[in-house]
């Protein structure tokens, strides 16, 4: 299973669906940054990804992007094989 990280924040309903989506694809750990706990990581996601709001997901260290990223990348058919 591959390595997932997401930036997130403890509320975020767009947060919560990703690790809904994410947890029916079988996925059942995701490394999660609190960048409401930890405002520091909040600069070092943007830096990494060029955008300020959660949840910013990686796969291994692909940048997937927020949740519509990761759901359109589903129903086209990309996410799977990157899970794998």
């Amino acid at each position: 299973m591959a390595n997932i990280l997401m930036y997130t924040s403890a509320v975020c309903p767009y947060c919560m669906n990703a690790e809904r989506l994410l947890a029916s694809k079988g996925v059942r750990e995701i490394n999660k940054v609190r960048v409401d706990l930890e405002p520091e990581k909040r600069s070092e996601m943007m830096e990494r990804t060029g955008r300020r709001t959660v949840p910013q997901i990686f796969i291994d260290d692909r940048h997937i992007g927020g949740f519509d990223d990761l759901r359109a990348l589903d129903l086209a058919g990309g996410l799977d094989p990157l899970l794998a």
